[in-house]
């Protein structure tokens, strides 16, 4: 990025994150990493796709009993980490780091998002239990096709599907290349709109 580039990065976020990430209506979404903390304070992360963004947030889907839904519920604060590929020709990388703090999705975004996964994800949500994961690898398989066969027409939502949306706090843009070191453009939520500092990379 040329230093004109940079000196022209937008005041609102929300112009970078159109250029970065894919459309909703893109069926390849990101996997980012998203962090909670547990009862004691202590810091975990696993991988999920983000659903869906928009001004208003970052959606991400779960099981509802699955424990990053407790520390969620426990302590609503997160970070999403979401690596994106710049221009592979010229060896850019781009990543977003999201801070804010997580709520339950509207129930017309969980439905909506359930319905835009592949038939394999739309499974999962009905079969990834422990009581499944626990089963020997021929009766797992069993199962999984015995349950594609008994529902042809697609699948509903479970009702432990749930979805939540992180509405940010804090939005840092890395910038990575070949030419020179990394740096990042960061992003503070204050009132209605945004202040912005360069950070190192």
């Amino acid at each position: 990025m040329s230093a004109d580039e940079w000196e022209a990065l937008p005041d609102d976020p929300f112009e970078l994150l159109v250029a970065w990430l894919p459309h909703n209506d893109d069926p390849a979404r990101p996997l980012m990493t998203v962090a909670t903390l547990d009862d004691s304070g202590a810091p975990d992360a696993r991988s999920l796709l983000l659903s869906e963004w928009d001004r208003e947030g970052f959606y991400w889907h779960t099981d509802e009993r699955s424990r990053k839904v407790a520390q969620v519920r426990s302590r609503p604060e997160v970070a999403l980490c979401i690596p994106l590929l710049g221009v592979p020709s010229a060896g850019v990388s781009h990543q977003l780091v999201v801070a804010g703090r997580a709520e339950v999705a509207p129930v017309q975004e969980q439905q909506r998002a359930y319905a835009a996964r592949p038939p394999y994800l739309q499974q999962l949500a009905w079969q990834n239990t422990p009581e499944f994961a626990a089963l020997p690898q021929h009766e797992r398989i069993r199962q999984w096709e015995e349950f594609a066969r008994e529902h042809p027409g697609g699948l509903t939502a479970p009702d432990s599907w749930i979805g939540f949306r992180v509405r940010p706090a804090r939005l840092v843009f890395w910038f990575g290349g070949p030419l020179t070191a990394s740096r990042r453009m960061e992003y503070v939520r204050e009132g209605d709109g945004w202040v912005r500092r360069i950070l190192a990379g």
